[in-house]
């Protein structure tokens, strides 16, 4: 499941005997387990993998020959804002080999595998959609019903998962809403039969904020920064972007957005990029000084790079990075390409928080079956901000909007004020967050305590500086309390506290803390609001049965489809992964969005197949795994076809690192025009042609490629610098001739002059 699920509720049905799950602590859970196969009863135990928090293990024994078993758990998750404003729900099915350094274990193993159009399963997926604010639509990377709603004011609706999945692809819903962006809060109702004053016993106010900067701040980026770029080169990154034969690979997709990034960076920073995979190697030996003569070595380099590398250790160039001690004045952030195919997630993860003070650090997953622990936990450790690249989507706008935040000033002084009527008090849940980003949601819990006056309002303010100025995003919520059987706001509220104390460990080790003392408060909240972590299971033991199975047990292997596009051969790791064992019918998930679409709450069902005369003893992923053998780096790597390159990419590899053109005849191509024509139009008040050329390439980018200004927005940004720079220019006359020449018909305004 994607990272940050909180899996609240579980049970299991066999021969029509429902059999409810307790949550214990995680090894006792494991021995009565144990305990209950070594007596032939029927037993499940669903836990969280030790490696990795997105990944579950169920496992299911001593089931009779012949007999049907179906389980069924439930989970909330926040669902993340995009670069459009949708709201992005994410069901992983693709579990793809994970790397680990060698002499480590992995969670994942091969597994048999046949083609994904064979798989012995199907899923079904039907997503209920509530808002206060109108669903507009929704769209998917997969085949969906026509959207249906269920009310006139179109709050509400549903759609489905079209019949005929291929398990090849992660499943994505992306909803759209008639009001992006608008603050909102849910009051939510404690249990009565919680202990009094506890998480779970008192009302909870859940509220999504969305912090907006003004333009003239989105404009004062900071030149002054170091960037090193991670781009994965592992053999994995062969792979396309999609299922389709013809979808560009990974690696050809990373690559064209890392030359556009290239040409991004503000002259005069600081920068290096480094590719890994089994080993890893830098452009340079230090970060340089961004110049057209770096700039062009490493777009040489860029152009270059492969799939090449092996498999995926990406611990080892991390630490090698924050060993160099950084330039005064010149802040470091970090881009991590990856397609998330790594084993030692959490170790990863507490480097990158350790070193967080002086490395911010962004991270793009590439591809389905990335793991959704490593790219969100490395942003979060990080203080920065995760991308998730699948599909059809455009890897370069999701880059870009990540390098404006990069760009952005840093927010200081932020504080979050609660003004509620005298009696009640507010506890906050979350931590106040260090890091804003303009646009991005933040979700806040916090606990009312005291009489709640359900007719009286609350107020919350969030407060920060920036650029020398003092901001403020707030907004008014009634105390009415929302009644719901599911405790949405407090489950997440929940494993939010869990996360919370599960990243002071690291801490507590180094310290010589209490660590016992904070894995026990952890399995206190998680076994009070029934949220499963890494130190509690749930286990659900048929205890109605009568007779005790005396068969002899007998593990059954249920293939998982062939993801990948061809066979990838990988040299470094240990790929283990448990057995996945699957509905030869549907496999059933049920999604329901609600609360203003801040949380997804999820039901996911499974039924384990028949098979006459065996027992099945085994484990259920939610995610599909193709196999991998030894070695790539033996293997002679074929030549690509050239490809026709993007028009729009093609016209900025022409751009200088000083943000100017010269007026080659690559460019004249680009303009569909004539040489002579070009010069002809050129007015006689500019004696320097690149003065010329890179006038005609900005209003080109303007006229022809608005529609995609996200991606070439900063590139524009040192032309107009670049412009503004030469003197004696007369911009009205540059403006009418270039009109004239393109055909266009755009204002000074348009272009930023």
């Amino acid at each position: 499941m994607e990272d940050g699920s909180s899996v609240y509720d579980f049970h299991a049905e066999i021969g029509g005997n429902l059999i409810e799950a307790t949550i214990k602590e995680k090894q006792e859970a494991i021995y009565d387990y144990d305990d209950a196969i070594s007596s032939g009863q029927e037993a499940f135990l669903l836990e969280e993998s030790d490696e990795s928090p997105d990944v579950f293990r169920l496992s299911v024994g001593s089931l009779p020959a012949g007999q049907t078993a179906s389980v069924s758990l439930s989970y909330v998750t926040e669902l993340p804002v995009q670069a459009d404003d949708a709201l992005r729900f994410f069901l992983p099915t693709v579990l793809c080999p994970r790397y680990t350094p060698q002499g480590s274990t992995s969670l994942t193993s091969e597994v048999p595998f046949v083609p994904c159009d064979s798989v012995p399963y199907s899923l079904s997926l039907n997503c209920h959609l509530s808002s206060l604010n109108g669903i507009a639509s929704v769209k998917s990377n997969s085949s969906l019903s026509p959207l249906e709603y269920l009310s006139d004011d179109k709050t509400e609706a549903k759609v489905s998962l079209s019949p005929g999945f291929q398990f090849d692809r992660d499943v994505e819903l992306l909803i759209y809403y008639s009001q992006a962006h608008q603050p909102t809060a849910v009051v939510e109702a404690g249990v009565s039969t919680a202990a009094e004053g506890s998480l779970m016993g008192v009302p909870l106010v859940m509220v999504s904020l969305y912090p907006e900067f003004s333009r003239s701040t989105e404009e004062s980026l900071t030149k002054n920064g170091e960037f090193i770029f991670l781009m994965d080169c592992s053999g994995s990154m062969k792979e396309t972007m999609e299922w389709e034969s013809n979808s560009a690979r990974r690696i050809e997709s990373a690559r064209d957005t890392l030359l556009l990034l290239l040409k991004s960076l503000p002259f005069g920073c600081y920068f290096n990029i480094c590719l890994f995979g089994s080993h890893f190697k830098f452009f340079f030996p230090k970060s340089v000084e961004y110049t057209q003569q770096t700039m062009e070595s490493a777009m040489k380099k860029v152009k270059d790079m492969d799939a090449n590398l092996g498999g995926t250790e990406i611990l080892s160039p991390l630490c090698e990075i924050f060993r160099e001690p950084c330039k005064p004045g010149y802040p470091r952030q970090l881009f991590v390409f990856t397609d998330g195919e790594v084993g030692n997630i959490k170790e990863v993860i507490e480097k990158v928080k350790k070193n967080s003070a002086k490395h911010r650090c962004f991270t793009f997953g590439i591809g389905d079956g990335a793991s959704t622990a490593l790219i969100k936990g490395m942003a979060k450790a990080g203080n920065g901000h995760f991308q998730f690249v699948c599909g059809k989507d455009r890897m370069q706008a999701k880059v870009m909007q990540t390098l404006s935040f990069a760009l952005q000033p840093a927010v200081t002084n932020v504080a979050l004020n609660w003004h509620v009527p005298d009696g009640m008090e507010v506890v906050p849940v979350s931590e106040t967050p260090m890091m804003l980003f303009s646009g991005q949601q933040l979700i806040l819990y916090s606990q009312l305590k005291g009489k709640v006056d359900e007719t009286a309002v609350g107020h919350v303010s969030l407060q920060y500086s920036l650029c020398d100025m003092e901001h403020k995003t707030e907004m008014h919520f009634a105390l009415n309390c929302a009644k719901h059987s599911r405790l949405t706001a407090h489950r997440l509220a929940a494993k939010s506290l869990i996360n919370q104390m599960e990243e002071k460990k690291e801490e507590q080790l180094l310290t010589g803390g209490g660590i016992e003392n904070l894995k026990k408060n952890i399995v206190e909240m998680s076994s009070e609001a029934r949220v499963l972590s890494p130190y509690t299971a749930f286990i659900a033991i048929n205890k109605e049965s009568r007779e005790a199975i005396q068969a002899p047990l007998i593990r059954r292997d249920i293939p998982c489809g062939d993801y990948m596009n061809e066979v990838s051969l990988f040299n470094s790791g240990d790929y283990m992964n448990e057995v996945s064992l699957f509905n030869s019918g549907d496999y059933m998930n049920e999604v329901s969005l609600f609360n203003s679409a801040m949380p997804c709450d999820s039901s996911l069902k499974a039924s384990l197949p028949k098979k006459k005369g065996s027992s099945l003893i085994s484990k259920i992923f939610m995610k599909c795994l193709s196999p991998a053998s030894n070695s790539m780096s033996e293997l002679p790597v074929p030549v690509e076809e050239e490809k026709q390159k993007d028009p729009m990419l093609k016209l900025i590899s022409f751009q200088k690192a000083n943000g100017s053109w010269e007026l080659q005849q690559e460019l004249i191509n680009l303009f569909n025009k004539a040489e002579q024509e070009v010069l002809q139009k050129k007015p006689k008040e500019i004696s320097d042609k690149s003065v010329w050329a890179t006038f005609l390439a900005l209003l080109w980018l303007h006229g022809f490629n608005s529609h995609m200004k996200d991606e070439w927005k900063f590139v524009a940004l040192k032309a107009v610098s670049w412009i503004k720079a030469q003197p004696g220019l007369n911009l009205s006359i540059c403006l009418q001739a270039g009109n004239d020449l393109l055909g266009c018909q755009l204002d000074l305004k348009t272009l930023e002059l």
